[in-house]
């Protein structure tokens, strides 16, 4: 038999290799029987027309490639996960996400009991609290023409006004956020017996915003924290000394009884990973608030089930901020069947893109 022979030895009557039912039409007559890599799936195209809803466009996501099609399997995974019952959620927030506008995003998942846990930063927090009091953060410009970048953000400074990227707050802000955090969270906390946790800070702090938002009749919602204490959330906050918030309770606990036990939140937190049927990650940046929310499952004879990850930073740098979920699956963070979805780019741009997404499709 010749090597022609056995090209065609178990193909079809026409030559061609059967691959997956098919004989060979894919445009590449008699290569199907070679192939293990590929996978006869065509690319579509993505149909948009006005009046499409978020949920219609994120499927059509699905038809093209590269970062579309991330981002349609993030919207199914979160999907999966948000809508099930048995899932414990737990919502991991880093990055500037509160000043730059995604504060009601996250508040309103809290609310809707999407998040039985949230990870974040202290300067998250800060920002939450600071709106929650009567304070605005405001559209700035990252330079001013005929100003160099130092010349421009000397000016801010002189003038008192704080810079991320093209997001301004006024100074003042701060002033009245270290009133509102001795006079109503600090103070209480103090009068405790012995070390409080972070998560009891945190709850306290949530506890105080929504009091004085409701009292002065803030225009704006409680927030974040609030949402989180009125709904029995925790909130672990594992680097808050790395924020406002943080540099503050150091102050005032020099001349108080105020003392932070940093260790205190790691039994609930992974008691709450441990008791869970199914858990899944929502991680939204990286840092602190990432390894925090993923490290948990190092010490629980389980793993995440699920994970959707939304960040900018690159894998290659070694960093745990664009470590990719694979990854975190050798370690023992994700199950060897987890269902993840990474997702790269602005989150404010993809947090309420996925979110719209989902809950159009779980109705919730």
């Amino acid at each position: 038999m010749t090597d022609h022979d056995e090209d065609l030895e178990g193909g079809g009557a026409d030559g061609h290799a059967d691959h997956d039912g098919r004989d060979g039409h894919d445009g590449h007559a008699g290569h199907g029987s070679r192939r293990e890599a590929f996978s006869h799936d065509p690319l579509g195209h993505a149909e948009v027309h006005g009046g499409m809803t978020v949920a219609e466009l994120v499927e059509q996501y699905g038809h093209a490639g590269i970062g579309a099609e991330s981002v349609h399997e993030a919207a199914d995974v979160l999907a999966e996960m948000l809508g099930s019952d048995d899932c414990t959620v737990f919502l991991s927030l880093a990055g500037a996400m509160v000043p730059t506008g995604m504060r009601r995003v996250v508040a309103d998942l809290i609310r809707d009991g999407h998040v039985d846990a949230l990870v974040t930063t202290g300067a998250n927090l800060t920002h939450d609290a600071i709106e929650a009091i009567g304070g605005k953060h405001h559209h700035g410009e990252t330079h001013q023409e005929g100003m160099s970048l130092r010349e421009h953000d000397e000016q801010l400074r002189d003038e008192e006004v704080d810079r991320i990227y093209n997001v301004y707050l006024p100074q003042e802000h701060f002033a009245e956020f270290e009133s509102h955090l001795r006079a109503e969270v600090f103070e209480p906390l103090a009068e405790r017996d012995g070390a409080v946790s972070i998560a009891d800070l945190c709850a306290e702090l949530g506890r105080a915003n929504a009091a004085v938002n409701e009292r002065e009749d803030i225009e704006e919602g409680p927030g974040v924290a609030a949402a989180a204490h009125e709904h029995d959330v925790p909130i672990y906050c594992p680097a808050v000394q790395d924020s406002v918030l943080g540099l503050q309770a150091w102050m005032y606990a020099q001349t108080s009884n105020l003392t932070l036990d940093a260790l205190a939140d790691m039994t609930p937190l992974t008691d709450l990973a441990f008791e869970a049927d199914e858990a899944g990650c929502l991680l939204v940046g990286g840092g602190v608030p990432k390894n925090f929310t993923l490290q948990t499952m190092l010490v629980t004879p389980r793993a995440y089930d699920y994970a959707v990850q939304i960040t900018m930073d690159p894998e290659a740098t070694g960093g745990l901020s664009g470590a990719t979920l694979e990854e975190a699956r050798s370690w023992g963070k994700l199950e060897t069947d987890a269902r993840n979805a990474s997702v790269y780019g602005d989150a404010t741009v993809f947090l309420p893109l996925l979110v719209a997404a989902t809950r159009e499709r779980i109705g919730s």
